[in-house]
């Protein structure tokens, strides 16, 4: 079965062609606009702009993604009545219509036989682009339309490795399994028990981790993104100064709380104070307090991670997220696995941030467990997983 994948969440525009076979995935086509140099001079995402290169890139990454894929296909009229439906669902997005109606005159039908999309969580105004993107396309080829949550791609993707330069495998997710969720708009304990099924277990209070590695960059005047800066000034502050104590130390928020929540504002307010009592901030303090801010917020996460895996038996810890790419969040969690005798399960760099790789084998799993297509689906910022 072959997928087309969209995923617009946030601040990058992507889209998939996937070949699904029984365990193995071929990735056909894949392309990605990311936006984050156009929101850096907002320190963040700008929701409405977001929306805007959207709607402007979607059909040039479709027609690269279709050209890569080799999807050759039969050559349609497209009927009046069809390009009315195709303007009337994306009336609010620009000129995306009369971009895919051009781009349609010119093509042929794909061989594909599903388009999926990314429906929620994120932000509505990016989200409901890919939505009504996908409902033209569905309208348009005549193909069915599979809504996808963006946390289970986030998961399911963990669960593919490459065998080859554009092929992957399912590894078996051993249940029950414990999913640590961490990205800029979402920290999560996840159980799932069985395929598909899941419940959050843990969640934050306040602010995602990822959000928080953005505001203390934005504190530390460090450049948007500001979780691989963090990073980045973190790692070099531990190679130069492997056994050095902090002389700034950070609170490690609801560590001892019991439960499995989280709450990173605390923390990120505890940095603004300690930043405030500086007379003057150095490269070397500013390294400093990265790395025991860095180690603050990863203490927590992984304890919690232990807490969730010794509380519900778990045989697998699955971390999924953009905040997965932090490479001492994956080494930790990755020596608490072992400590565990728990399998291990993190995406590929690469596929840590928003993709439509995750949205395709997404689809392709819940495809595989008799999920049925959507017409009538919306965009929801704030759809749950469980």
């Amino acid at each position: 079965m072959k997928i087309l994948a969209i995923e617009t969440s946030c601040d990058e525009t992507a889209v998939c062609i996937v070949k699904a076979d029984g365990e193995d995935i071929r990735v056909l086509g894949n392309e990605l606009y990311s936006q984050a140099a156009l929101h850096a001079q907002y320190g963040g995402v700008f929701p409405n702009m977001a929306k805007r290169e959207h709607a402007k890139n979607l059909v040039p990454l479709l027609a690269k993604c279709l050209a890569d894929a080799k999807c050759g296909g039969e050559s349609r009229a497209i009927p009046g009545e069809t390009k009315e439906k195709i303007k009337i669902i994306l009336e609010r997005e620009g000129n995306l219509a009369d971009d895919l109606l051009i781009f349609a005159e010119k093509s042929v039908r794909p061989d594909i036989d599903a388009i999926a999309v990314t429906n929620g969580p994120g932000l509505e105004p990016a989200l409901w682009v890919g939505v009504t993107f996908a409902k033209s396309l569905g309208i348009l080829w005549d193909m069915p339309v599979y809504p996808i949550n963006h946390l289970e791609g986030h998961i399911l993707v963990a669960a593919i490795e490459r065998i080859a330069e554009n092929g992957f495998a399912f590894k078996e997710i051993e249940y029950p399994a414990i999913a640590l969720l961490v990205s800029g708009g979402h920290t999560q304990i996840v159980l799932n028990k069985a395929p598909l099924a899941y419940k959050i277990v843990g969640d934050t209070k306040d602010d995602a981790a990822g959000e928080a590695f953005d505001k203390v960059a934005r504190i530390l005047g460090l450049p948007y993104p500001g979780g691989p800066e963090i990073s980045r000034l973190a790692k070099k502050d531990r190679e130069e100064f492997p056994d050095q104590e902090t002389m700034y130390p950070l609170p490690r928020p609801m560590i001892r709380s019991g439960d499995l929540d989280f709450s990173f504002s605390g923390l990120k307010t505890a940095v603004l104070y300690t930043v405030k009592k500086i007379p003057k901030m150095t490269d070397a303090t500013r390294q400093e307090i990265a790395r025991e801010f860095e180690d603050a917020a990863i203490e927590v996460l992984v304890l919690k991670t232990r807490q969730a895996a010794i509380e519900y038996g778990a045989k697998t810890i699955v971390m999924g997220g953009g905040v997965s790419a932090n490479a001492k969040l994956r080494s930790d969690l990755a020596k608490l696995a072992e400590e565990l005798s728990a399998a291990f399960l993190v995406p590929e760099v690469s596929a840590s941030t928003d993709n439509a790789l995750m949205i395709g084998v997404a689809a392709a799993v819940r495809i595989a467990h008799s999920a049925k297509p959507a017409a009538d689906f919306r965009a929801e910022g704030n759809l749950s997983l469980s």
